[in-house]
Order: structure tokens, then sequence, then C-alpha cells
């Protein structure tokens, strides 16, 4: 099992995983609307003002037609099925489920956050504890050696025994 840092960094990234797949969800399957046209900015020939100190006005005939074009949605079905919209139930139910997968990995990174070791605990008690682990970790590499040694000398033991059996 990975360490936890590694269990928090993979977290990370499904996380973001799953935000990018909600966004390609929510963009292709919403049913569209039609939308109206954006409002253009006036245009001026310069930003202090004309040389009598007026500023220049856009044509507001073109502006009025601007304004009045709509942009049509596309025809559902001339969409491929993967990108066709969902029924309005179908993309709420969708869009509750994707919310709930990203609150379940947001308090996922939230616990292993909370798991990390030093959290909450001052520098004095962690080094005590690395100390501590240290000396535990000598411990352990000291008795493997006994016991390596242990095993050799058994070995050579059976050894004898063998290349006695062999003669």
């Amino acid at each position: 099992m990975a360490d936890r840092l590694t269990q928090l960094q993979d977290c990370y990234d499904q996380l973001a995983t799953q935000f990018y797949a909600s966004i390609r969800y929510i963009s292709l399957h919403h049913n569209a609307s039609a939308l109206p046209a954006p409002v253009p900015l006036p245009t001026t020939s310069s930003t202090s003002g004309g040389a009598n100190g007026q500023i220049a006005r856009p044509n507001s005939t073109t502006n009025t037609q601007q304004s009045q074009a709509v942009v049509e949605p596309p025809d559902p079905s001339s969409l491929p099925p993967e990108q066709r919209p969902d029924t309005p139930t179908t993309f709420a139910v969708a869009q509750k489920e994707l919310a709930h997968d990203l609150i379940l990995k947001t308090r996922q990174i939230e616990y292993l956050i909370g798991v990390l070791p030093g959290i909450g605990e001052g520098q004095e008690s962690q080094e005590e504890r690395i100390r501590r682990l240290d000396g535990e970790l000598r411990g352990a590499l000291e008795e493997r050696r006994v016991v390596e040694r242990e095993r050799e000398r058994w070995v050579g033991l059976m050894e004898g025994v063998v290349g006695g059996v062999r003669r």
C-alpha cells in the first residue's frame, strides 16, 4: 500500500479528473437554449475624448441590429449520440451524482490530510518520536544480523552433514 502522501497525491489527481469529467458531461449534455448575441463594446477614437473633448459615439443602428441577432442552439438530432442533450430529469440526477462524487473525494482528501503524521503535534514530540523509531529500527537491524549469523552457522553445519553423507 502506498504511503499517505502518495495516496493524497492520487486523490488530488482523481479529483482533477472528476472535475474535468463533470465539466465535460455538463457541457455536452445540457439542454441548449437560444442566447442573445453578445453586446458589442462601444468603440472610441481615444480614451480621453476627441479634439473638442467629446467622446465618439458608435452608430446606434448597427448596435441595434447586432443586439437583435440571436444565436440558435444546434438541432439535437444533428449531434452525435454521445453529445445529445439528456432529458431534464436525467441531467439533474447526473448532476447530483457528479456533485456527490466530488464531495466524497474531497472528504477523502480531508481525511488523508487529517491523518498525516505530525498534524497537531509539536516539533519536540515529532523529534522524540523519530528518535524512538530510529532506536527501534537499530534494534531490529541488530536482531536481523544475529539471526543472519545463526542462519549462516546452520547452513555451514548442514553443508558438513550433506558432504559427510556423500563420502
